[in-house]
Formats: C-alpha cells, structure tokens, sequence
C-alpha cells in the first residue's frame, strides 16, 4: 500500500508545489501546532457563543423563510438581528442584505449619526483608504464633508499604540460627536488593534466626554479573540457580512451592533425616516446569513491559520511581515513586505493559481474605485469580493506591502501560501 504521506505529496505535485516546497514548509507546519490548538480553542468558545444566542433568540425554520415587498413582520430579519445583539452584548442590531458591504456599513453608521457642524474624529490616524471619500477627505460627491461635517484625527503612536493623552484633548472639543477607531491596519504599516487596547482608548474618551459615540470598525476581526469591541464600551461595532461573519455562505450584506438610538438612526437612514427597522424584505437570504454566522468562528480559524503559517514562512524567509509570527492575532489580515512590485504581483499570482474558482486568471494591477494608487486583488472566490475567502490584494506603491486573508478551510489556506512560496521561487523572488 502507498505511504500516507507520499500519497499527499504527489497530490500536492499535481497541483503544482514542488518537493522543494514541501520541505521547506514542513518544519514550520510542525512548529504550530500548539498556535492552532489555542486558534481552535477561541474558535469553539464563540462557536458556543453563537449556539447560545440563536437558542435564546428561539430561532425555529420559520425564521429561515423569508419576505419580499415591504418586509412587514419579517421574523427571520428581526430574530437574526436579536441575535446579532445577544453575541456582540448589544442593545440591538441592524443586519441587512441592503447593506452592500463594509465600506456602505461603516458609511451608514457615521451618516446617520451625525449632523452638520459635528465633528468626526478618528482615535486611530488615517482611516482606510475607501473611507476617505466618505468622510471628505478625498473630495467626492455626497461626502461627510459636504454635508458640513468636520474630521479630527489621532494618530497612533510609534509602536502602534493610542495616544491616550491626544485623545483626551482632542474630544474636549465640544463639537466632537464621534469617534471611530479602525481594528484593523487596512493598507497600513501598523498594527492591529486588540479588543483590550480598544477598550482603553474607549475609556479615554468616555472620561472626558461619556455623551460621544464610539464607533469600531471591526472589519477582519470578528471572532479572532473570545470578546468584542462592544464588550468594552463601544457603542457601535461595524462590518461586512462577506467578511469573517458570514462565513463564506453570505452573498452580500452588512452588520451594525450597538445601542438602540445608534442602530435605529442607521435603519432610518438606511431605509426612511418613520420606517426604520420595520421595513426591508430578506427575500431568500436567511438560511445563508444564518448559517454563515454559525460557521463563522471555524471559518475565521481556518483563516488565522493561514495567517500564522504565512508569516512564519515568509518571515523565516527575511521578509518583513506584520504581525510577527509569534505575535498575539487580532485579525486575520497578515502583511508582508516585499519592497518590490515584483513581489507584491508573484504573491497575489500564486493565491489566484490556488483558487477554485478562476483559477486560470492572472490577477493584474489596476485602478480600484476609492483608491489613489493602482491596486492587484487575487481571489478566486464563490463569493464575489469576498475578503473571508482565500484573497491577498495590495496597493502598488512603496514600501508594496501585500495584504493576504481568508481560507474558508485550513487545507485551502495552506495551499494557497504553498502555491506562493512556489510561485515566488520559479521566478527568482525568493531562494531556499
């Protein structure tokens, strides 16, 4: 009988990673198994968590089926929404199929919690790039800034840590309504928020102002520790439904969890004033929501795998990565930095050749909506754009930093850093 292991070697051959590969990766793979048991446990804890809420919210099959027209007593909107709120320990929750993304979440919740003369303020320096052209920083059509709401922000300091004592001053403003603070690094060279520095920098500004509204953009971060920014004060937590919560089922939406005033604002703005939450049909979305929130947990460990074994190899390799190898995660977003374009395009080329779906496209840079460089995106996902799925995507411009994420299984997300590693090394990218 063939040997186990040849017998997934040669399987791995066809696929096209080399021996070279494979023993290169091996010693690494046997490094993290005590990571990945600690990653497993975290996920089984929230998995639990989930169970728990959709059992107290008494989620039967009749919340799987859903609405059209008006959505009027839609039970399966509103028993996925208590759910929302019974994990993330808030008030309420807005979780819609209307909401086209993260960006269109995180855009909702500034708009319809701000008023003209407010001012935004961001505890985490610049926001990710597509925020820019929300907030007016960018100049464009419908923006904050156009509506006569001003921006502040504070930057983070050197070691990626809030600037307790900026903050503090900086909300004494008395125009200063919110304040948002991006979890994770988006297309920066800085660190990832935990939930505990969070909560600190939540407390700052509670200390001064306790009437201004906190706002996290959680996008990438959910389930990645046993709390959430809402454990710790925040009034809003925002995200993407195409994102760690979804599971990889979700074919679009978005979530925002908060208090009851902040989530009604963000329905009436979503939908009308005087209609609020009771409107918004969930045609035939529920089972997938639903069920993708409950894959949720497993599906971000699989991803946190990935993340983990990426960075020790490529950090193994001399590459800078963010974060380390070691480090505690926060997210599931893992940066390299290659200092070349080359690399940038080899990395992305290797996961779009690692793909199930267009496996045979060659990711390319090009020009992104709300981006102010050429951008490359490798995904080849059942979703489209969704960033939960195997994808790595970068802005080509110094120091070409690439992004990598998602893998819906741990054997997927191992495939694609191999098909990396391979792809990186027939090109003379990288030698080993």
């Amino acid at each position: 009988m063939t040997d186990n292991s040849e017998t997934m070697n040669a399987l791995y051959l066809s696929l096209g990673i080399s021996g070279k590969v494979l023993s290169f990766a091996e010693p690494v793979l046997q490094s993290l198994s005590g990571r990945f048991e600690e990653i497993d446990r975290t996920a089984e804890y929230n998995q639990l968590r989930i169970i728990r809420a959709m059992q107290e919210a008494h989620i039967g099959e009749a919340s799987l089926k859903g609405t059209t027209g008006y959505g009027y007593d839609d039970i399966g909107r509103d028993g996925l929404e208590e759910v929302y709120a019974r994990y993330f320990h808030t008030e309420d929750a807005l979780v819609r199929p209307q909401i086209t993304c993260g960006t269109h979440a995180l855009a909702l919740a500034l708009m319809s919690n701000l008023r003209p003369g407010d001012i935004l303020l961001s505890a985490a320096g610049k926001p990710y790039d597509t925020l820019e052209e929300v907030i007016g920083i960018r100049p464009s059509r419908g923006s904050l800034s156009e509506y006569g709401i001003g921006y502040r922000q504070v930057d983070l300091l050197g070691d990626s840590s809030f600037d307790l004592d900026g903050i503090r001053e900086a909300v004494r403003e008395p125009a200063v309504r919110l304040v948002t603070i991006q979890r994770s690094k988006g297309y920066q060279s800085r660190k990832s928020l935990s939930v505990g520095q969070i909560g600190e920098a939540i407390a700052a500004v509670k200390e001064v102002r306790p009437d201004v509204i906190c706002m996290v953009d959680n996008c990438y971060g959910e389930f990645t520790e046993r709390i959430e920014p809402s454990d710790v004060g925040a009034d809003m937590v925002v995200g993407s439904l195409i994102k760690n919560p979804g599971g990889g089922l979700a074919p679009i939406g978005g979530y925002i969890a908060g208090t009851k005033e902040c989530v009604e604002n963000a329905a009436c703005r979503l939908t009308s004033p005087g209609l609020g939450k009771e409107v918004g049909a969930s045609l035939d979305v529920l089972p997938s929501l639903f069920q993708g929130f409950f894959l949720g947990p497993t599906v971000t460990a699989s991803a946190l795998k990935g993340a983990v074994f990426a960075a020790v190899c490529y950090e193994k390799l001399g590459f800078t990565v963010l974060p380390g190898g070691s480090e505690t995660r926060h997210d599931i977003i893992q940066a390299i930095t290659f200092g070349t374009p080359e690399g940038v395009i080899a990395f992305c080329q290797g996961i779009q050749a690692a793909s199930p779906v267009d496996s045979f496209v060659s990711s390319e840079p090009a020009p992104m909506p709300g981006y102010d460089s050429d951008v490359i995106m490798a995904a080849g996902a059942f979703v489209s754009g969704s960033s939960i799925e195997l994808s790595a995507d970068g802005p080509i411009k110094p120091p070409y930093n690439v992004y990598f994420q998602g893998g819906l299984t741990w054997p997927h997300a191992k495939l694609g850093i191999l098909k990396t590693l391979q792809n990186m090394l027939d090109r003379g990218v990288v030698t080993f």
